[in-house]
């Protein structure tokens, strides 16, 4: 699936190469740029840049996502993960031709990112303007909070094109959404509008498209105001009894480390003088 280009709220300026003939020039901007990730305190923000394919993503394209994910999970004073994208669509997620190629192979590749999204150590949250389709629906919902816009639209055709959904995406769409609505994407491959896609839960909020910058920006000021030491083991303990998979071990010394902690008393104090807090991490 492809689209044209078009300005996206979340475009800026992209670093450019010279190159030596316009022909070139023009084929650059046409395949687009690979993934980008940009830290900034405790933000960090992956791009999907190939607006002119709707944010399809190519083999190299995943494998680049998932180290910068792990580059991310690195940065302990990272709190927040933004996944966003340019252009009028979030993500058309993978390479079909790219899929006949290498065969169960990429698939397994693309599996890898969606988990690495869902395991990510931050809290992850995903800014959708437009359409979001096949595994770009996976990568949305791998994310903790997905915001949209009213022109949101999602489908994942894969029935329609012969191709079986991978494991974990089946199992984060039943999870989460519940049969019913994985049934309706996967089986009968619906398209869900921005109510639809409000109502099943597969977007939490949505707001005019020129709203979703402004959208993200206080969600995310929000998500990094939270005290670290319980936040971001709440978000893996969640996900780990979504899947059942809950160790009650981690869980139990996650909760003392935040119990003795000066975060919490600092908490206590600001409740008690009607304050915002300033949590450190300690």
């Amino acid at each position: 699936m492809s689209d044209t280009p078009e300005h996206s709220p979340f475009s800026g300026p992209s670093p450019t190469t010279p190159a030596p003939t316009a022909a070139r020039n023009a084929a650059s901007a046409d395949a687009g740029l690979p993934p980008g990730l940009h830290i900034q305190g405790p933000v960090a923000t992956l791009s999907l840049r190939r607006p002119a394919q709707a944010n399809r993503l190519s083999l190299a394209d995943v494998d680049t996502l998932i180290g910068q994910v792990a580059q991310v999970n690195a940065q302990h004073d990272v709190r927040v993960l933004q996944l966003r994208s340019e252009g009028r669509h979030f993500c058309s997620g993978f390479d079909l031709n790219q899929v006949g190629q290498a065969g169960a192979a990429a698939v397994v590749r693309f599996e890898a990112l969606a988990q690495a999204l869902e395991d990510a150590r931050p809290v992850t949250v995903a800014a959708i303007q437009g359409g979001a389709y096949g595994g770009g629906v996976d990568l949305a919902l791998a994310c903790d909070f997905r915001l949209g816009t009213t022109a949101c639209q999602m489908a994942i055709p894969a029935g329609k094109l012969g191709l079986h959904f991978y494991r974990g995406g089946m199992e984060r769409l039943v999870s989460r959404l519940g049969l019913g609505v994985a049934k309706r994407l996967l089986l009968a491959a619906q398209a869900l509008d921005a109510d639809a896609l409000l109502a099943c839960g597969l977007l939490d909020t949505t707001v005019p498209p020129d709203a979703l910058p402004d959208k993200l920006q206080r969600w995310t000021d929000e998500l990094c105001a939270r005290a670290p030491l319980a936040l971001l083991p709440m978000k893996q303990h969640l996900n780990a009894i979504a899947r059942d998979r809950l160790d009650e071990a981690a869980l139990q010394e996650d909760m003392a480390r935040a119990a003795a902690s000066q975060d919490l008393q600092e908490g206590s104090r600001a409740w008690a003088e009607k304050r915002a807090p300033v949590f450190r991490g300690r």
